[in-house]
Order: structure tokens, then C-alpha cells, then sequence
């Protein structure tokens, strides 16, 4: 789906994880779902979406108000890192995203991770994945870092991750962000960014909107729009 008929040329670009380069957003919502059950809840696409892309602590707070769980948010995080190392290691990559970073690698393009994750999380997504994942710089992850003030849908993510690239900081409107979440395009927009959407099949035509272009998989990306080196084939 294209907005516009051209984009700014971009230097740098930043990644978001869950949905995007791995396929952990499953994964969360049957993490999510266990956690419900007991108590006769379902945790639905409505609720998974106003969680998606934020702070674990406020993710969390999300699903413990809709679902109106018994529990604080530190007990329902407790009950997710339980689930971390048995369900974190059957994630895998989404199509198109080693072709994607490999090529931008290959061009010395700058290229960061922007995650909500927990430290502890990002360990147990990634450890199966050290190769592809070591090529990233920065990394922040959201949940843990203590200059990320306010987490997506607030700008201060992809403020943070901008701020952190070296030797020199790019302008915001050089950096291009993919993200799959709602939470996250507002993220980056608000950042002064253009941002690519890889939603889930399920998202509001509405929630595609704010998004600078919306692709249904990395595979469909075509870096010279940006102003990026184009595919060798």
C-alpha cells in the first residue's frame, strides 16, 4: 500500500523485533493467555493491540485492567519470565529479515534495534540468534533502559536509539523505522521518522493510517525508495 509517491532518502535505520523480526508476537499471546486462563479470561486481538509495542510494565497493566486479572503487575511479569525459556526458544525469523539486514550490512548502512523487551526477554528471544542480532548497534530495549522515560506510542523510544548511533547522530528525518505495531508507527512518527508497517492481518484499516508505507511482509521492501542500495538481483 503506498501513501506517497516518493520518501525522503534516509542514512540510518532502525528496527523494532517482536512481529517484525521474529515471530515472538504469537508467542506472547499464548504466554498471555496461560496467565488468563485460570481465572476464565481470554486474552483477545482488542486487548493485544493496546498492548503491543509497549513497556512490559505497562503491557501488563493493560491486560491485568481489561481482564480484570487478581494480580499486580509485577506478579504478572513474574508469570511471563516463567514462560521466558520455554517459549522464547522456538522463536524464529519472519520472512525477509536476514535478506534485509544482510543487504543493509553489506552497504555499511547504520542499522539499530528499538525492542520493549526486558533484558532478560531480549536474552531468551535471541540467544538461538546471536549472529544475526550482533550486527545491530545501539540496542536498546525499553522495558530496562532508564533514559527511555514514557515507552511507545511516545516518541522517547526512537529518540533514545537515534541519540545512541555513532560516530555522528543523524537528523530524525534520516532515519527510516520499521515497526508492526500501532503503538510503535505513532512511536516514530512523533520521533520526527518515516516509518514502514508490517502489521498483523488483523489491524484496523485506521491503524494503518499514520504509517509512511505498509507492506504486508520485509520481503515486498524496496530499499532505493529510501534512497538505500538496491537488491543485487
Amino acid at each position: 500500500m503506498l501513501k506517497m509517491s516518493s520518501y525522503k532518502h534516509v542514512t540510518h535505520v532502525i528496527f523494532d523485533m517482536d512481529g517484525l523480526l521474529l515471530n515472538t508476537e504469537h508467542i506472547y499471546t499464548e504466554a498471555f493467555q496461560k496467565i488468563a486462563t485460570p481465572y476464565g479470561k481470554v486474552y483477545d486481538w482488542d486487548t493485544k493491540v493496546l498492548a503491543m509495542g509497549q513497556r512490559a510494565d505497562v503491557g501488563a497493566q493493560i491486560t491485568i485492567d481489561r481482564l480484570k486479572l487478581p494480580l499486580t503487575v509485577e506478579e504478572f511479569r513474574q508469570r511471563v519470565n516463567l514462560q521466558l525459556d520455554e517459549l522464547f526458544t522456538k522463536s524464529k525469523l519472519l520472512p525477509g529479515a536476514d535478506k534485509l539486514i544482510s543487504h543493509l550490512v553489506k552497504h555499511q548502512i547504520p542499522i539499530a534495534l528499538c525492542t520493549g523487551s526486558s533484558n532478560a526477554a531480549y536474552d531468551a528471544k535471541t540467544g538461538h540468534h546471536q549472529a544475526f542480532f550482533s550486527v545491530f548497534e545501539p540496542k536498546v530495549k525499553c522495558s530496562d533502559d532508564p533514559e527511555v522515560k514514557f515507552g511507545k506510542p511516545n516518541p522517547d523510544a526512537y529518540e533514545v536509539t537515534r541519540s545512541r548511533f555513532k560516530p555522528q547522530i543523524p537528523d530524525s528525518n534520516k532515519c527510516l523505522v520499521f515497526e508492526d505495531s500501532y503503538n510503535g508507527v505513532l512511536s516514530a512518527i512523533a520521533a520526527g521518522m518515516q516509518c514502514v508497517m508490517v502489521p498483523d492481518e488483523r489491524e484496523s484499516k485506521d491503524h494503518l493510517e499514520p504509517a509512511t508505507l505498509v507492506l504486508k511482509s520485509l520481503l515486498d521492501f524496496k530499499p532505493e525508495e529510501f534512497g538505500l542500495p538496491p537488491y543485487d538481483e
